[in-house]
């Protein structure tokens, strides 16, 4: 294989699971000319990677001439092989847009030269499911995410020693997703008094208005809200003694970068399918977040602070 393309559009936390695979393609075929299709919020951290030698942007086309053009920019990268690792209906209709030139390709569209042939495969986790896909594509070797490229500067943050990282945001749709703020808020506070960790809030701009009333309600936070890029969000992760949140994407980072990391999780999704790896992973899920209470949270909080797998 002379040229490969990768494929892989999701959000943070599919990103950060597709690290490893990334890894696993670029040791395989060392030689190979590696490009990856993504959307545009992940291209400058796939350049960061290392991974790749070129980075193509989906602009996800929805009228006819945008696919015109996608398959015109498919077929001009020559692409000996395709792993498809987004294995959506989206991403299965790009390869179909190379006819009659399509390459031999790794995923679950129709007709593929090396499909991931387990019909249970929609009941596996992200990470392993990935795992064997590569397997039954000649790749035995998937190494977990590797975050230690992913550094930054902190000092403009002049943060104190001990924190904690709270992710309190969520999908704006999903809101059962999200353990209520006033529960955040009780939590903060109790972070400082019991643990004596300094609560350090991380969000994207749609979550200010929950950040900003846990941070008024618990005077001890730090608000970074808005403030941090995926570099430093790792940084910080692997500078921070824990770090408590919804599932969302920030959380898959923290556990990846070997934060202590407790996760919250509620009807709404299910930790067999994607729940977030790491060295020290402690899950709480229970059917509706408003029931889960400001002890439960301190308790695992607390046991996961004294984990001795976690290298300091």
């Amino acid at each position: 294989m002379r040229r490969i393309l990768v494929i892989k559009l999701g959000a943070l936390g599919d990103f950060v699971q597709a690290l490893g695979p990334f890894q696993a393609i670029c040791t395989a075929h060392p030689d190979a000319q590696i490009t990856l299709l993504t959307t545009k919020p992940f291209a400058e951290l796939a350049k960061r990677s290392g991974y790749f030698d070129r980075i193509e942007i989906d602009e996800r086309p929805r009228r006819p001439a945008g696919y015109w053009r996608l398959r015109r920019r498919l077929l001009d990268g020559q692409f000996d092989f395709i792993f498809d690792l987004q294995t959506s209906d989206r991403s299965g209709h790009y390869w179909k847009l190379m006819w009659p030139h399509r390459p031999p390709m790794s995923g679950i569209a129709a007709g593929c030269s090396h499909p991931h042939a387990n019909p249970k495969r929609d009941d596996m986790h992200t990470v392993e499911r990935q795992r064997e896909q590569l397997a039954m594509a000649g790749i035995a070797d998937v190494p977990p995410p590797d975050t230690d490229w992913m550094e930054a500067d902190l000092t403009r943050f002049a943060l104190p020693d001990g924190f904690a990282l709270l992710v309190p945001g969520g999908a704006a749709h999903r809101p059962d997703k999200r353990w209520p703020v006033a529960q955040f808020s009780a939590f903060a506070a109790a972070l400082k008094d019991e643990l004596n960790l300094t609560p350090v809030l991380l969000g994207a701009g749609a979550d200010r208005e929950a950040t900003t009333a846990i941070a008024e309600a618990a005077s001890a936070c730090i608000d970074l809200t808005g403030q941090t890029s995926i570099m430093e969000i790792a940084s910080l992760a692997r500078a921070a003694t824990l770090a408590i949140g919804n599932d969302t994407g920030p959380m898959h980072l923290a556990a990846a970068a070997g934060c202590r990391s407790v996760v919250l999780y509620s009807h709404a999704s299910n930790p067999a399918l994607c729940a977030q790896r790491g060295p020290a992973v402690e899950i709480l899920r229970v059917e509706q977040l408003e029931s889960l209470t400001v002890s439960q949270a301190l308790e695992a909080s607390r046991s996961l602070t004294n984990h001795p797998s976690v290298p300091e």
